[in-house]
């Protein structure tokens, strides 16, 4: 019995090294940080497009660029920032130049950081909100950067078809 399940052990300590599973995982992974990312970025980008979820709109968004951030002009930073934000955000839902949405979504948390939240702290404080989503926002980008959209992706698909 002990036997029997110490060599099941190893059997599953095998498989879950095994160079296929680990790709297969690191393609899962990949999923799952573009579908969040993806939910985020779409969602804060419709925001200052469109005002949806609550959002400031062009308008809105356009105040807030100009005054907070000290952005000018601030409706030429709303649209840039919410086209980065909800294409963006659609590109790595689909998986589809990925790493080039990553790149743009990664320095759009960086003016973010630099502009408005990191005098606010990590967390924030009665001025406003911290850098801490900044700053977790931009890893899982570079982390898309880094590794690319995985397997199951639009992008490696159509990389399938061409090569074959």
């Amino acid at each position: 019995m002990i036997t029997s399940q110490h060599s099941r052990l190893n059997d599953w300590i095998k498989t879950a090294d095994s160079p296929e599973f680990r790709q297969k995982s690191l393609d899962l992974a990949m999923v799952i940080v573009r579908l969040a990312l993806a939910w985020i970025f779409i969602y804060y980008g419709t925001g200052k497009l469109f005002g949806w979820f609550h959002g400031g709109g062009l308008n809105g968004t356009a105040t807030f660029m100009a005054t907070t951030a000290h952005l000018h002009p601030g409706k030429l930073f709303a649209v840039l920032s919410g086209v980065t934000e909800f294409g963006g955000g659609i590109a790595l839902a689909i998986g589809f130049l990925g790493r080039l949405a990553a790149v743009g979504l990664f320095f759009d948390m960086v003016i973010a950081m630099v502009t408005v939240t990191f005098q606010n702290g990590l967390i924030g404080n009665s001025s406003g909100v911290g850098y801490g989503l900044n700053v977790a926002l931009g890893a899982l980008c570079a982390a898309v950067i880094l590794l690319g959209t995985g397997r199951y992706s639009l992008g490696a698909r159509l990389r399938e078809r061409m090569l074959s």
